[in-house]
């Protein structure tokens, strides 16, 4: 399989502009073969609480709406980021195939309440799990990253976890170390897509990457916009048969540690 990882410069608040940019980007994926292109968190409004006026309605869900058909026309998978409604909104990542089918709608888990988010959004309390092209995909966002039982929890299923995000170039080490973290103890393909440049006085440096089950990192856009594609196989299961960590997880004990400390 061939994904594209596209490392937007995101205009703040600036959904048409942003919408227009990435149609560009789906035309150049589909013309390099790649089966799915996949964007940042939030990606056409860039990562604001003015949920006012970057949420949307079933009603009227102008982005779902406009990838559906960048979908079909491109026949390409699309995974991009948006909010859903203006009052109790929430922080969706939604995956559709090429026929501009929903394949997976996930919502944000770990609002950001470092920064408010948790004031605005509300969390979302199921984990997410699609198919396409024979692989099996799952889905965090950004804050998520830093909850490790999420990604043990999916990587029972899971193949491949993507991590759209909006994040920070002041904490990019964290960035890179735990996408890395995540995906060798897990034994995932682990797919982290962030955005660049400056949005609302922050910057944000990209260090969008894609990252085998062994840790090694396939490659990794550093500070520009722009678009890489991957080429990968779609069997993991070499890696977990050549060095079966997952086998001595003992996870009702794990349980009991948790339910202890209650």
């Amino acid at each position: 399989m061939k994904i594209a990882v596209c490392q937007l410069e995101i205009i703040y608040e600036e959904k048409e502009k942003n919408l227009i940019q990435s149609q560009k980007y789906v035309q150049e994926a589909a013309q390099n073969h790649a089966d799915i292109i996949f964007f940042p968190e939030m990606s056409f409004t860039g990562f604001s609480m003015n949920t006012k006026l970057t949420g949307e309605t079933d009603e009227n869900p102008e982005s779902l709406l406009k990838v559906k058909q960048y979908a079909i026309e491109n026949q390409i998978g699309i995974g991009f980021g948006w909010v859903k409604n203006k009052i109790n909104s929430e922080n969706h990542y939604t995956i559709v195939d090429q026929c501009g089918n929903i394949l997976c709608d996930y919502i944000k888990i770990h609002p950001f309440s470092y920064s408010g988010e948790d004031r605005y959004f509300l969390p979302g309390n199921e984990i997410k799990i699609c198919s396409f092209e024979g692989m099996k995909f799952g889905i965090s966002i950004c804050y998520d990253l830093r909850f490790p039982e999420l990604y043990s929890k999916m990587s029972e299923k899971a193949d491949m976890i993507i991590v759209p995000a909006n994040w920070p170039e002041k904490r990019k080490v964290h960035w890179q170390t735990i996408l890395r973290a995540r995906a060798i103890e897990n034994q995932v393909y682990m797919v982290g897509i962030n955005c660049v440049g400056i949005q609302n006085g922050l910057k944000y440096s990209g260090n969008s990457s894609v990252i085998n089950p062994n840790g090694d990192i396939l490659f990794e856009i550093n500070d520009t916009h722009g678009m890489r594609i991957a080429e990968i196989p779609n069997d993991i299961s070499g890696y977990r048969d050549e060095f079966p960590v997952k086998k001595d997880r003992r996870n009702n004990l794990y349980r009991d540690f948790y339910l202890g400390s209650q």
